[in-house]
């Protein structure tokens, strides 16, 4: 079968098509026939080395890229009783759905709803189970809060936006440009700020008069989080669920306690659907709300295996507008 993988760390160019094996399910998993692979930020920080030394996602040389994808189950392992040949599922944080075939452990499938399309379910299920965990299990949004959300017209920045409004929040949120201002706006903020090197806390706290929000979603890292803790209210809660554009690596705990006795936490998708039960509850959470509409998701571009470098080198050092997915089949 074809399968677009690395077998060292680089740019776009590092990318290999290999001729391999269609895998053999074995106790607690199952092969998959992949429909529509995701490309998101973690393809593209799996090939940059990002998880060489990870322990909580151990990818390592060589690799099938892809972590999230959906498509038919085709078989199953001994025991395997969850998901059967002909189910339609999706996954996430499972590495190999860059292939005709993937190896996928039944623990991180999601069955899917009839009405579902595949496309749709590959492109959302890892940022729409992050936007769900963030928000009902990490920030506890409820109805008169107020949060900040960086990078909202983003994939995930968007669904956090959409969900963080409908449990009732007041949502600010931040930019790079007019466009993806509009497209914030579009998803339900209430205030856009531009980044401004930092001027969004000022323009934050203008707005909460003074006081700060009393959370703060971000996934950028180092060119904003300080600025974060200035935006977030005494005793609030400041959530760093990404490093795009790149690691904070000088941070001195009394920081925290500076900016007024902030918890600051540094949470991961992984710890949030631990067992099957808790995968398939958040996305029947999620793929409901597209289906009645609730949830939107852009669907920004379609490659197909020759054109996979072309859309690991649009995507990189990107905050786009929008979600791209890899056609198998």
């Amino acid at each position: 079968m074809r399968a677009i993988g690395i077998s060292r760390y680089g740019d776009a160019s590092v990318l290999e098509d290999w001729d391999v094996a269609v895998p053999i399910a074995g106790p607690g998993e199952a092969v998959v026939e992949v429909h529509y692979a995701d490309i998101n930020f973690m393809d593209i920080h799996t090939r940059q080395g990002k998880y060489a030394n990870s322990s909580t996602y151990p990818v390592r040389l060589p690799v099938t890229l892809g972590m999230e994808g959906a498509g038919v189950v085709r078989s199953v392992g001994p025991g395997v009783i969850d998901v059967v040949d002909g189910d339609r599922v999706a996954w996430c944080l499972s590495w190999g759905s860059y292939a005709q075939y993937a190896l996928v452990p039944v623990s991180r499938l999601a069955t899917l709803p009839d009405a579902l399309d595949l496309r749709l379910a590959a492109a959302t299920l890892f940022q729409g189970c992050t936007a769900h965990y963030l928000v009902n299990d990490v920030a506890m949004l409820q109805p008169g809060v107020t949060c900040l959300v960086h990078a909202a017209s983003g994939s995930i920045g968007s669904l956090l936006v959409q969900m963080s409004h409908q449990r009732g929040a007041r949502v600010l949120a931040t930019a790079s440009s007019p466009s993806k201002a509009d497209a914030a706006r579009a998803s339900g903020a209430d205030e856009i700020f531009s980044y401004g090197d930092g001027r969004f806390a000022d323009d934050v706290l203008g707005a909460t008069q003074g006081r700060g929000v009393d959370v703060t979603f971000d996934a950028l890292g180092e060119t904003t989080l300080r600025d974060s803790f200035r935006a977030t209210r005494t005793r609030g809660v400041v959530i760093n669920y990404g490093s795009v554009a790149g690691s904070v690596r000088d941070l001195d705990p009394v920081e925290l306690g500076e900016a007024g006795s902030l918890w600051l936490t540094r949470p991961r998708l992984a710890d949030y659907i631990s067992d099957r039960d808790t995968v398939q509850r958040r996305a029947d959470d999620v793929f409901e709300a597209l289906l009645v509409k609730e949830l939107r998701v852009t669907l920004a571009g379609e490659y197909g295996f020759d054109s996979v470098r072309d859309a690991h080198a649009h995507l990189e050092g990107r905050h786009q507008i929008g979600k791209a997915v890899l056609r198998v089949i």
